[in-house]
């Protein structure tokens, strides 16, 4: 009996996580906006660990009047390492001056290792108490804040990204 009983148990952790996947691949992965639509950006955080240093008017002003992106990433999160060569490339060519990385509740040693693995160039700043992420209502890794030329969050979207994605997320805002 108690080996029927720990199989059924093991049945069911694994039906459960099988569950949990799949809902986050059909609901965590969507761009959501109506929690945060329009209200305005919190401050970034002030502590600078890559790339040219950045503030939220840095950002703005980068972006020349279009819509820019606030990317929270951590050296522990497993999506994040799979978004982060597609941020590179963005970097580089359509979010050039229009993006900055926010390494969220981490290691600075980690996410220092993170930032050299992946050969970011990008501004990267950290939030080391997590408490910039909680101002933006960040509930997962990763987590993209698409922001209007105003500094308005208009868009937040979870999960890892792609170069096409996060070109459409800010074609989708400049519409707007």
């Amino acid at each position: 009996m108690g080996r029927r009983l720990r199989a059924l148990g093991i049945t069911a952790a694994i039906f459960a996580a099988v569950a949990a996947v799949a809902a986050l691949a059909v609901f965590g992965l969507k761009s959501s906006s109506s929690a945060v639509s329009g209200r305005p950006a919190p401050a970034l955080p002030r502590e600078h660990i890559g790339g040219a240093p950045a503030t939220l008017s840095s950002l703005l002003a980068g972006a020349s009047g279009r819509a820019s992106l606030v990317i929270f990433w951590a050296s522990w999160c497993g999506p994040c390492a799979q978004e982060a060569p597609a941020l590179e490339r963005f970097s580089q060519g359509a979010g050039r001056g229009r993006m900055v990385g926010v390494d969220w509740s981490d290691a600075l040693s980690g996410a220092r290792s993170f930032i050299r693995r992946y050969g970011w160039t990008f501004p990267l700043l950290r939030d080391g108490e997590g408490l910039v992420g909680n101002s933006y209502s960040m509930t997962d890794l990763p987590t993209t804040f698409v922001l209007d030329s105003k500094g308005r969050i208009r868009a937040a979207l979870r999960g890892p990204q792609s170069v096409s994605s996060l070109e459409a997320a800010l074609v989708k805002v400049e519409r707007t």
